[in-house]
């Protein structure tokens, strides 16, 4: 785990002026521009990045075609590719410390988190996806004696990666990972809020041998660069976490353009539910409480919804209560503080709005509410509990992303499904009982793309994530990520 000391050293840290990354350079952006990264500790810019647009787009896809073409990766051996790869992995743990703090400063998540959640974690899925390579085999199709039908496997081509800015280095290496392993080029487009972990990840696949032009990065607003990479004609694959109105927009984007293939991870409203034989009501509010505060609520899976069978529901509120007033929020480079800061102002004054429009329709404020720590200049918020939440509210059918939690009781095991599916979403949930039966009827029966069971959160790379109705389709993680960036081809051969 990194030190404190450690981390008030790479807090000094001069970043200055940040290119783009194209053909294994950093360049400048064809117009010059540049944009100012602001740090949500304390609302002061401390560097700038490259203000990229269509033409920049274009360079970035024409390299990545370039190099796809030549081949020196695209067919490349598996054990070639699972070579440099391994030594990314490495690079990525090596710079830990630097990626961790220089994220935090970018986006506000605590440390604490940061440093698992991010450059461990890619680290980690990097690795995984590079010993994965070498294992995936082709096909022999069950033919007549006088015919060899043969299935390959081989690489889309150029695949554009769109990630979010609350955990920038993990979502993109669970994309920029699998990508790279099956042989494909990739142009990434960064949040504009926090590209500067992923510039850094660039760098470091260069130094591991990645040939030039096979990973790019092109900073840039999300209306300019996101909208080129989704019209490009030369893009064979876009995979896209975010919000659902921007995943609308690259599917029309697709048809506008070549039919590229588009992969969406959008939003959630999960729910949380805690029967009265949950096994220990006090660990189920410690879990519950993180998993909706933690990053300040702005997880894609956090347990925004909570809900309580009625039985326990004043013990559990307590118990809730208790672990959420625990939470210390402040500085996110502080490892005392288990919350940071909101990654922007305006995601900021978004959440506060969520407040104000909750306790206009009828729904009692429990705790927080409230901005804090505004002495220092950065975007903290008070994790916020609501109860006498009615499906009908805002709060209960819309993404906050932020930290704020919405609570229903319920009296029966169905009311409890009927409200779990009662949204647009279908990313996570999660239910807290003791009884085996129980908690598999309640697997079959909510509309997730992912149950936890006596939890919140942890799975790691070995399971897929991904959403049912409108939290999206296609599934980051585990070896079935792979099948998004691997064409089929067949061969019908007479013998």
């Amino acid at each position: 785990m990194i030190s404190q000391n450690a981390i008030e050293t790479l807090r000094k840290t001069e970043i200055g002026a940040q290119g783009l990354f194209i053909d294994g350079v950093q360049v400048e952006a064809t117009s010059g521009a540049s944009l100012p990264v602001t740090s949500p500790i304390d609302g002061r810019p401390f560097a700038s990045i490259a203000d990229g647009n269509a033409a920049d787009i274009n360079r970035a896809v024409k390299s990545a075609r370039k190099a796809f073409e030549k081949g020196s990766w695209s067919r490349a051996t598996p054990a070639f590719r699972k070579k440099v790869l391994t030594k990314f992995a490495e690079l990525v743990e090596k710079h830990a410390d630097e990626l961790a703090v220089l994220g935090v400063r970018d986006n506000g998540t605590e440390i604490g988190m940061a440093y698992k959640a991010e450059p461990l974690s890619a680290a980690g899925t990097i690795r995984y996806y590079a010993e994965a390579i070498d294992k995936v085999y082709g096909e022999i199709a069950p033919t007549a004696e006088n015919v060899l039908g043969l299935i390959h496997k081989e690489p889309l081509g150029v695949v554009g990666v769109i990630v979010p800015w609350n955990f920038p280095l993990m979502i993109g290496a669970w994309k920029i990972a699998p990508a790279l392993a099956a042989g494909n080029c990739v142009v990434v487009k960064p949040p504009e809020i926090a590209s500067l972990t992923l510039l850094r990840l660039a760098e470091l696949a260069s130094e591991a041998g990645l040939p030039a032009g096979v990973l790019n990065v092109v900073t840039g607003r999300g209306a300019v660069t996101g909208e080129a990479l989704g019209l490009h004609m030369d893009v064979d694959a876009i995979a896209f976490t975010g919000s659902g109105p921007v995943g609308r927009r690259l599917l029309e984007y697709s048809a506008r353009s070549n039919l590229k293939r588009v992969f969406l991870e959008l939003g959630g409203k999960s729910p949380n539910i805690v029967f009265a034989d949950a096994p220990d009501l006090k660990q189920a509010a410690v879990v519950s409480a993180n998993g909706i505060f933690r990053n300040s609520g702005q997880v894609c899976v956090a347990g925004s919804r909570l809900l309580v069978q009625s039985a326990v529901y004043d013990r559990f509120m307590d118990e809730l209560l208790q672990a959420t007033m625990r939470l210390k929020v402040g500085d996110p480079l502080d490892l005392a503080n288990d919350v940071g800061a909101v990654s922007s102002a305006e995601q900021l004054d978004k959440n506060l709005g969520f407040v104000a429009r909750a306790t206009e329709e009828g729904a009692r404020l429990v705790t927080g509410g409230q901005r804090m720590l505004t002495e220092t200049g950065g975007s903290y918020m008070a994790p916020t509990i609501f109860e006498n939440v009615t499906q009908d509210m805002q709060l209960a059918r819309e993404e906050v992303f932020g930290p704020v939690l919405g609570v229903m009781r319920f009296e029966t095991e169905e009311e409890a499904v009927r409200l779990a599916n009662s949204t647009v979403y279908g990313l996570a949930s999660a239910v807290w009982t003791a009884n085996l039966s129980t908690a598999h009827r309640m697997v079959r029966a909510i509309n997730a793309g992912v149950v936890h069971v006596n939890t919140y959160g942890g799975a790691d790379i070995t399971v897929p994530l991904g959403g049912v109705k409108q939290s999206g389709f296609g599934r980051d993680k585990s070896l079935h990520a792979l099948e998004k960036y691997l064409e089929l081809k067949t061969a019908w051969i007479a013998l």
